[in-house]
């Protein structure tokens, strides 16, 4: 899990992945060796802060996006959202501007939501949860499991994935803008049309912890459901833990890959978490293990 420690302290929030891009073009470089096939690699100024590895032959394409929730410092110290992010008073909030590092309080008035600090903060500096790693025998809980553990799941699968494609996405917390073009670029030169979604959902009265991850139906974008039975028949052939979501709203790159010019099936095949969007999000471990389990066979028998 250090791994994942040090992907959750990553300052990172929707349009600000290039922190998180350089790590991962670092990490692979280093690490790309040792995995079975070492893939092509798509990145750079026509890709923005996106990344695409290509294993062997593919046939499927895992998207996982990089980004995370925050806050945008407006002006005097009021913030406006990034995403969705919990906005509860005392709140601790971490960024850095031009005069140095910054760490303080949400708080409220009736003239909106600011940052408790010292000084002027510079108007335009993204702030994001202070990071607090926890780990016990059975959970990990800390901000930014979603989709930290999403790109973490993808890391793992890259050291034994003999055909396929990982593509680390940005912006989809504050309305997505990449997929949709990555999904093309992946069509045009190698004909993948299919996609797995390596992100995070909900624990809920229906998704519990410890009982799989989850493979979700449907959520604002209802996916094609003989792409969506197939997925479920692999997992059930290979008895591995499961459990099926049907929500009436979210949404992921899914979504964007089906709004899209390009014919797409895709499925949302994620751990579930507690206290989503807040300092506090916590995920099973068994649903961790599922989550790679699952994608492992996957792009196996897809």
């Amino acid at each position: 899990m250090k791994l994942l420690e040090k992907l959750c302290n990553i300052h990172a929030p929707s349009g600000e992945e290039f922190t998180l891009t350089e790590f991962l073009l670092n990490h692979i470089t280093k690490n790309q060796e040792e995995w079975k096939i070492k893939p092509t690699l798509h990145f750079g100024k026509k890709f923005q802060d996106n990344i695409i590895m290509v294993f062997g032959k593919p046939r499927t394409a895992i998207f996982a996006h990089l980004d995370s929730i925050g806050f945008t410092v407006k002006y005097n110290n009021e913030i406006v959202k990034i995403g969705g992010p919990v906005t509860n008073e005392g709140i601790l909030l971490v960024g850095e501007d031009s005069k140095g590092k910054i760490e303080g309080e949400i708080i409220k008035n009736k003239d909106g939501m600011f940052v408790n600090f010292k000084r002027m903060i510079d108007p335009g500096t993204s702030l994001t949860f202070k990071v607090d790693f926890r780990e016990t025998d059975d959970f990990i809980q800390s901000c930014y499991m979603d989709n930290r553990l999403g790109v973490w799941n993808c890391l793992e699968i890259a050291k034994n994935l003999e055909n396929g494609i990982i593509v680390f996405s940005t912006w989809e917390e504050h309305g997505g803008g990449s997929a949709g073009y990555l999904g093309k670029f992946i069509q045009e030169k190698y004909g993948v049309m299919q996609a797995l979604i390596s992100d995070i959902t909900w624990v809920t009265h229906g998704v519990k912890h410890g009982k799989g991850c989850a493979i979700s139906l449907r959520d604002s974008g209802i996916p094609r459901r003989s792409y969506i039975n197939k997925v479920i028949a692999i997992a059930k052939k290979y008895d591995i833990n499961f459990q099926l979501e049907v929500e009436d709203a979210g949404g992921s790159d899914g979504n964007e890959l089906q709004k899209s010019n390009y014919p797409w099936d895709w499925c949302f095949v994620g751990a579930p978490e507690d206290h989503v969007h807040s300092p506090d999000e916590k995920v099973h471990k068994a649903d961790i293990k599922s989550m790679v389990n699952l994608y492992t066979i996957l792009l196996k028998e897809l």
